[in-house]
This record gives C-alpha cells, structure tokens and sequence, in this order.
C-alpha cells in the first residue's frame, strides 16, 4: 500500500510551505542514490520526489488532502477503502467502477479527473495524449568565493539531470548575495513531461571567508595593523579596497580598535547605495628590541600618564 505522503516526509498535516520545503531538503540529500549506495535509497528517493511534488504544490496539496490518493484507499467522499459515505449509508463502488463522465460531474467539473481515469493514473487530455507537467525543480547548494559574492561575477555550476546527465551552465552572481542566501534559475531544472516547462534551478548560496576583508551587511572592513610609534606620532598607509586602495591618514594617537571610513566604498548592490569601508587599527607591540630600544622606551613611559588612573574607582 502506498505511503502517506504526510508520513514520507515525516511532517504533520499542518506542515508550513517552508516545513516541508525543509522536510524534503534534508531527506533527499539523506536518500540521493549518488550518496546513498543502499539498494532502498532509489525507491526512498522517488517517493521523496513524489511527495514533494505534491505537497509543494497548493492546489495538488488541496486535492490530495481532500481526495488521497486516487484510486487508492482514500475515498473523494471520507471513507476508506474505496467505499463512498452519503448520509449514514454507505454506498458499494470502488474508484476503477464510477464512470468518469459521472465522476466528473459529481466532483463538479474538476478539470482532468475523467481523464486521470480514463488513462489509468497518468493524466491524459481528452486527445489521449499526457496531460503536460511541469518539471522538478533542482536544488544545489553552492560555495563562492568573498569576492565574487561582494562584487559580483560569474560561476560556472554543474547540473545533473533526472536521468544522471551531467552538464554545466554559466550562472550571473550579482553583487552583494550573502551567506545563506538564494538564487532561482528559472527553466534549468528537471524537464517537463508531456511537453510540461522545465522545473528552475535554486541555488543555495554559501560565501568563503576571505584572507583581508569581513563584511557586515553591505560594509566591508579590513584589519589594519600599525606600530606603537605610527599609532603615537600619526602615519598615512596604503589599505586596499574592494577595487583599487585608498591612502589613509592614522591620526596622532590613535587607539587599537579605531575604525576609519571610506564612504561609499563597501559592496555595492544593483540599484541600492553603496556600503562603507572601514579601515580597523590594531596597535602591534614589538616583541624583539635590543637593550637600548627597551631602555628608551621605558624612559618614555616614565613620563606618560597611567591610562588606568582613576578609571576603576
């Protein structure tokens, strides 16, 4: 006997779009036959398909929660086993003996069931031809690089079809995706039937951290290390951008932790305004000097103020 759908994908009833969009992600990379060598995976695996491609559907969710399965121990009126209940009388008749035509009529004119009989399960126009389906879409989790997911760019991403062809498109990242985020390819996923359009292409967006930069939203900052000298007497350095480098002016006395902006200079989203950058200062303290340059140091100490006086009480 045929598995609930429901019970497939492990979710109640009153599972959200997201609940079972969540459901089926997680069970179908559990059960991918490229993953899954066990000799079940396969069949796990369609019925997984299957479920989803009904239940992520809001009008084949309505039906089936109304209907079942057609043809199946579900019965359009709420009895089991084929068994129709009007009243408080039960009626005789399985699915496979309502004419179709009656049927039809009875459930008031829903397009294709007389169809869906007629052909026995496949939907089927009334040319005899298969009724045409929309393909499965694909679902891809894929890792770019920092700066291809700050600026934008191209990826080349393979794709394996339904019938385990491989091949490969060029897929447009726009700037400023982030971690986490998605992107729909509309038509690059699994063929349709019957002359159905192809399902879409959704990409799971993952970032690689990157060597310099960290973001925060659509500001970028880097890590800016000076000497205590430059941190005391003032510097200008050279920090690179996202594109190109900006010479920035390091104030006299400038504390670890002190961020500089450059406005406008973070990740630039199509249409939108422009994030900042942000140039952070971290004082490093020498580790190797020589006798003399610890002496003179200390000499300089000795006539700078306690940064602590006060400050605790």
């Amino acid at each position: 006997m045929a598995r609930d759908y429901y019970e497939v994908l492990g979710i109640t009833r009153t599972a959200t779009a997201d609940e079972i969009r969540k459901a089926h992600r997680k069970l179908a990379k559990e059960f991918h036959p490229d993953k899954n060598k066990s000799p079940e995976a396969p069949k796990r695996f369609s019925e997984l398909q299957e479920a989803y491609d009904i239940l992520s559907d809001s009008a084949k969710r309505a039906q089936y929660d109304q209907f079942g399965r057609a043809g199946g121990s579900a019965s359009p009126f709420g009895g089991r086993g084929g068994r129709s209940q009007t009243g408080g009388g039960q009626t005789g008749g399985s699915w496979q003996n309502v004419n179709p035509e009656d049927l039809e009529e009875m459930m008031g004119g829903l397009g294709g069931i007389g169809d869906f009989f007629r052909g026995g399960g496949t939907q089927r126009g009334r040319s005899g031809r298969v009724a045409a389906q929309a393909g499965q879409n694909i679902e891809i989790e894929v890792t770019i690089d920092f700066m291809t997911a700050a600026v934008g760019g191209t990826r080349n991403i393979s794709i394996r079809d339904a019938q385990g062809k491989n091949s490969a498109i060029d897929v447009r990242i726009p700037a400023g995706i982030a971690s986490g985020g998605s992107m729909r390819i509309a038509g690059k996923g699994h063929e349709g039937s019957g002359g159905g359009p192809p399902g879409d292409l959704m990409l799971m967006i993952r970032v690689a951290p990157h060597s310099w930069f960290y973001r925060d939203g659509i500001d970028v900052s880097i890590d800016v290390p000076i000497t205590i000298v430059e941190a005391a007497l003032g510097t200008s350095i050279d920090v690179p951008l996202l594109k190109g480098s900006v010479k920035l002016k390091v104030p006299a006395g400038t504390p670890s932790g002190k961020k500089l902006r450059v406005t406008g200079k973070g990740i630039a989203p199509a249409n939108k305004t422009a994030g900042d950058f942000y140039a952070v200062i971290q004082i490093i303290a020498p580790t190797d000097l020589d006798p003399a340059d610890s002496e003179a140091l200390k000499k300089i100490g000795g006539k700078l103020p306690n940064p602590r006086e006060n400050r605790w009480g």
